[in-house]
């Protein structure tokens, strides 16, 4: 019996040691048992099994929970979240689109046709002047083949976006729209030709417009670098017009002195200076060109605008 009580105390103190709860009991059950009922071998016996039994199940309770207490952690991830700094700017998300509209033909520097609607529409560009090219009446001005040119490549089979501009009305003289033309880029093509030397700063009739300081200073940045137009021996030195109302920019115009003959031939006929005749008067567009160009006949260009009695000539 001595080897039964030294295995209980043993079980004990393995149960002690590793804190195992089954063990420590199964250890006091057994020593009860010998201590109690020596005497009877039968329940001896059968407490001795019973004693087995907890150990045996006790181990595996203990071994499950070791088991679960050792199942790894998984770490929580933690997505981090933005949030729009307080000095950020908000991307617009409804900002619309500007409209495109395909350029049908390039007339030359500051004028173009494009397509609205079905319906083919001539832009004269605001703010800008080039020189001119295709006018009938009037010699091709210096650097005006150029200008067109650059129009052309720029904008020729191209789409572009107009904008209008409510100091300039909707359309001039001549029923063509006033619009600012923009590349597909966003680049301000009126903006551009001033920038490159093609075209000069226009302020029609003294009256500002949206991009007006901006064209100004284009056409400073063109001139103090010699671009274009502006280039050295490439143009005369252009002839300001005088206007009624108020002064404009300088425009590039053949500088014409009055000729002293009484009949000169010119277009389609011969014509006489006469200053005193009037609009009504004159038969034709050439005859009211020849008064005001060859003759001096102010009178003809009440508005100072270079195009003679404007009932024959629009």
């Amino acid at each position: 019996m001595g080897k039964l009580v030294k295995l209980a105390l043993f079980v004990v103190a393995f149960g002690i040691a590793l804190g195992l709860l089954p063990f420590t009991i199964g250890g006091l059950l057994g020593w009860l048992i010998f201590k109690k009922v020596a005497n009877n071998r039968v329940k001896y016996g059968l407490l001795t099994v019973v004693a087995i039994l907890i150990l045996f199940f006790g181990s595996a309770w203990v071994a499950a929970l070791n088991s679960s207490s050792k199942q790894p952690i998984t770490p929580t991830k933690t997505i981090p979240t933005f949030s729009p700094s307080p000095t950020s700017t908000p991307v617009p998300t409804d900002v619309p689109k500007k409209e495109l509209y395909k350029v049908t033909k390039v007339i030359d520097g500051d004028t173009i046709n494009v397509e609205i609607n079905g319906k083919n529409e001539t832009i004269r560009l605001i703010g800008i002047d080039s020189p001119e090219t295709v006018d009938p009446r009037k010699p091709v001005q210096c650097y005006g083949k150029e200008a067109s040119d650059k129009a052309k490549e720029v904008l020729t089979d191209k789409s572009v976006s107009l904008e209008a501009d409510p100091t300039q009305g909707e359309r001039d003289k001549y029923n063509r729209l006033l619009r600012f033309v923009f590349l597909e880029d966003g680049t301000n093509f009126n903006k551009l030709m001033i920038n490159e030397g093609y075209a000069h700063e226009y302020t029609y009739q003294s009256n500002p417009y949206k991009y007006q300081e901006d064209f100004k200073n284009a056409e400073t940045a063109a001139r103090e670098g010699k671009k274009g137009l502006w280039a050295d021996n490439v143009c005369i030195t252009p002839t300001p017009i005088k206007q009624t109302t108020a002064p404009t920019q300088t425009q590039f115009v053949p500088v014409v002195q009055p000729t002293q003959s009484s009949s000169t031939t010119t277009g389609g006929g011969n014509y006489t200076c006469n200053c005193s005749k009037t609009c009504t008067q004159i038969a034709s567009c050439d005859e009211a060109y020849f008064q005001l160009n060859q003759c001096g006949c102010k009178a003809r260009d009440a508005d100072s605008d270079g195009v003679p009695c404007e009932s024959l000539c629009r």
